[in-house]
């Protein structure tokens, strides 16, 4: 199943969120590899405060799928207070939502479920910095609290890109952060590490392929807001 030579462009074009996996176990070696990728990431500071849990045990995983299913009702309420986004067409809207009701029903099936999580960040004390500095230590605590995906998520973008390469199906959700206690509990998770995604992996049983995006020149501008991006 591995695609050694499958280009980067390749993988960021067909990597689909690929939700609907085989029960059928990955080998210890490509998980490895996958969390490989994940930690050449960057990291702010280098501070590398990333934790990866990768769960196989299949009462874990089934405890996992209970507690996604739970936090995954309060999401499909919101998304249908929401409503259809407009760049979407009806068909295209309920395709999205009966492949995240099938995550929301499945996910304690998929033989691996990965769980990018990060320390808290350390900010220093009022007390510690210069008294010059000390008025900015509210607004410290706000822009650290504001940038700490910058150190996991593109670690999360590099474990999606290493299970395309890999053949392997992935794909990012975060609605279990509603019930987070309860995932720390079955984890065992201490109290200083935050979970930012829940993620299946497995043999995907739906194709990888290209990726339906809305055009550069309503989501890019150049120079100055409102001027599009002419690509």
């Amino acid at each position: 199943m591995e695609q050694s030579e499958l280009g980067v462009f390749e993988a960021i074009h067909t990597a689909r969120a690929l939700r609907r996996l085989k029960p059928d176990p990955v080998p210890e070696p490509l998980i490895t590899r996958v969390l490989d990728a994940a930690i050449r990431a960057g990291s702010a500071g280098n501070s590398q405060n990333w934790v990866f849990m990768v769960v196989r045990e299949e009462s874990l995983r089934r405890g996992l799928g209970d507690i996604y299913r739970k936090s995954s009702k309060i999401a499909e309420a919101m998304y249908a207070a929401r409503g259809r986004p407009a760049h979407l067409t009806e068909t295209q809207f309920a395709r999205l939502m009966n492949n995240g009701a099938h995550l929301w029903e499945h996910m304690g099936e998929a033989p691996v479920i990965l769980i990018p999580c990060l320390r808290r960040p350390v900010v220093p004390p009022a007390g510690s910095l210069p008294e010059q500095m000390r008025d900015r230590h509210e607004p410290e605590l706000v822009y650290a609290a504001r940038i700490r995906g910058a150190s996991i998520y593109p670690a999360v973008q590099n474990i999606i890109l290493a299970c395309r390469a890999l053949g392997l199906g992935t794909t990012i959700t975060t609605n279990h952060i509603r019930c987070e206690s309860d995932v720390r509990a079955l984890l065992k998770i201490p109290d200083d590490l935050d979970t930012f995604a829940m993620m299946p992996i497995g043999w995907p049983i739906d194709a990888f392929g290209p990726l339906s995006r809305r055009p550069l020149s309503e989501v890019a501008c150049a120079d100055l807001w409102g001027k599009s991006w002419p690509g």
